[in-house]
C-alpha cells in the first residue's frame, strides 16, 4: 500500500515537473510577495541563513533551495521526484547558484543524525501517509539547537474543502491536509515551537478567481496563481489580511485557516 502511494506521488510530480518552465519562475516572490505569508513568517524566525547547511525536503521546482542559496546558505534540494530534483538544479543554474540535488524519501532521510542546521519543508507533509514519521526524520537529521520548519494546508476549512473536491486534476489522490492537532503531537520532539496560520478572510481571493474571473481550479493552480499575480492582488490581499489578524484572536478561528506554518527548535 505504501509503495503504491509513493509510486503515484512520484509519477504525478515527475509529470508536473516536465510541464514547468524554469525560465518563468521568479524565486524571490515565493518568500517576499505579500501573498506568501507562510514563508515570510518562517524567514522572520530563521534569521540570518549565511553559512547554514539546509535541507529543502520536498523541494519541488527548487524555488526554496535557490532562495536559500541566494541568502548565503549551502542547500540540498531533496525530493522523491527525480524530475523535480533536476528542475531545481536547472533553476539554480538560471540564477547562478550552486545547490546539491538528491532524490530523498522524507520518511527515511538518507543522511546521518545531526547533519543540518535547518530542515525546511513546504507543502510536503500532506503528501505523506504519516506526517509524524517524516517530522521525526526531520528532527533526527537536524543538529541540536537547529531548526525544523514547514508549512502545509489544514483540513478544517469548509471553503477550501470544496475547492479540493473541485481541483481533482492538480492534486494527487492521496493528499491528506494536516489536522491542527499536529502542533500538540510534535511538541515532545522540540524545545521550542513558533507557529501561526494564514488565509481566513483572505480566502475571498480564491472565490474571486472562481466566481468573478471564471478560472476553474483545474485550469490553474490557485496556490501558484496567488504568487505569480501578487502585484495585482496586493491591495486586496493586504486589506483582507487585516481582517485575518483580527479573526485569529477569536477562539477556534486559527484552525479554520488554509495554511499552517511552524518553526521548531531542536
Amino acid at each position: 500500500m505504501l509503495d503504491e502511494v509513493l509510486r503515484r506521488e512520484r509519477e504525478f510530480h515527475d509529470a508536473w515537473a516536465k510541464a514547468i518552465d524554469a525560465e518563468g519562475i521568479h524565486v524571490p516572490d515565493y518568500f517576499e510577495a505579500c501573498t506568501a505569508p507562510e514563508n515570510r513568517f518562517i524567514i522572520k524566525h530563521l534569521g540570518d541563513m549565511r553559512g547554514k547547511y539546509i535541507l529543502d525536503l520536498g523541494c519541488g521546482a527548487g524555488e526554496n533551495s535557490v532562495y536559500f542559496a541566494m541568502r548565503g546558505a549551502e542547500c540540498v534540494a531533496g525530493d522523491y521526484s527525480p524530475e523535480m530534483v533536476q528542475l531545481a538544479q536547472e533553476l539554480a543554474t538560471k540564477y547562478g547558484m550552486q545547490i546539491t540535488g538528491k532524490v530523498i524519501n522524507a520518511m527515511a532521510i538518507d543522511f546521518p543524525d545531526h547533519t543540518f542546521d535547518i530542515v525546511y519543508a513546504a507543502n510536503l507533509l500532506h503528501h505523506i501517509p504519516d506526517p509524524l514519521v517524516a517530522l521525526r526524520e526531520m528532527q533526527r537529521v537536524v543538529k541540536p539547537g537547529g531548526q525544523v520548519c514547514f508549512w502545509d494546508p489544514l483540513i478544517h476549512n469548509p471553503v477550501i474543502n470544496i475547492y479540493r473536491r473541485m481541483a481533482t486534476q492538480v492534486r494527487t489522490t492521496d493528499e491528506t491536509p494536516l489536522n491542527i492537532q499536529i502542533i500538540r503531537q510534535i511538541r515532545p520532539l522540540f524545545t521550542e515551537i513558533q507557529w501561526d496560520t494564514f488565509w481566513l478572510a483572505s480566502l475571498w481571493i480564491f472565490l474571486q478567481f472562481y466566481l468573478i474571473e471564471k478560472v476553474h481550479p483545474n485550469q490553474e493552480r490557485y496556490w501558484k496563481k496567488i504568487i505569480i499575480e501578487h502585484q495585482r492582488l496586493r491591495p486586496m490581499y493586504l486589506f483582507l489580511e487585516r481582517f485575518d489578524r483580527l479573526l485569529k484572536h477569536l477562539p477556534g478561528m486559527k484552525r479554520l485557516a488554509w495554511n499552517l506554518a511552524v518553526v521548531a527548535r531542536k
